[in-house]
């Protein structure tokens, strides 16, 4: 059976976790958790797919290589599983906890304005990664066509004010290697 609720309009969702794939006959899925508990994904209520148009009860059956193995509501067989592959997971904002001081949801920091400790704008913050070594703030907007992506740490973005709308960055200084001259004598 599929949970009714209203569905989270996408100012008011996070994502929490995404289908990997599917094990089995009987329609259980895996999934990729994005929750600091993988187990959490269970815990929030129904989730919703992208769009919003479905929504599921999760109830998690086992771990397996770091993705989480569940039943969803309403899907009983392989072929049902398969067809959600690739899918996203949303919540309601309103069913996480609150965030603790100083650390933010990817989803409060999306469209906040970017600027220098001087007021310089740099853009609006498009996304926030994570390719394994800490989180990186990407920035459209700037003058740079290809946009701007920055380290989230508390030297490069020493501002988040959620309240108003913006973050303050001090871009990393790029050092260039001194011309080495000697190089042109070793080569002779």
């Amino acid at each position: 059976m599929v949970a009714i609720q209203q569905k989270p309009s996408p100012e008011d969702r996070v994502c929490i976790g995404a289908i990997a794939g599917v094990r089995g006959l009987k329609g259980e899925v895996r999934i990729k958790s994005f929750t600091a508990d993988p187990d959490d994904v269970a815990a929030y209520g129904p989730v919703f797919t992208d769009g919003g148009e479905r929504s599921f009860d999760i109830r998690v059956t086992a771990r397996a290589k770091g993705q989480i193995i569940a039943r969803l509501s309403g899907i009983d067989d392989r072929d049902a599983a398969e067809a959600l592959k690739g899918e996203r997971l949303y919540v309601p904002k309103s069913a996480l906890p609150e965030a603790e001081d100083g650390a933010y949801y990817h989803a409060d920091l999306i469209g906040l304005r970017v600027e220098t400790a001087a007021g310089e704008k740099l853009g609006t913050v498009k996304a926030v990664h994570n390719f394994g070594a800490g989180d990186v703030i990407e920035i459209t907007g700037a003058e740079d066509k290809d946009g701007l992506m920055v380290p989230f740490t508390a030297e490069v973005v020493p501002e988040v004010d959620i309240e108003n709308g913006r973050i303050v960055v001090s871009p990393p200084t790029v050092l260039e290697a001194p011309a080495n001259e000697d190089a042109d004598e070793d080569e002779s």
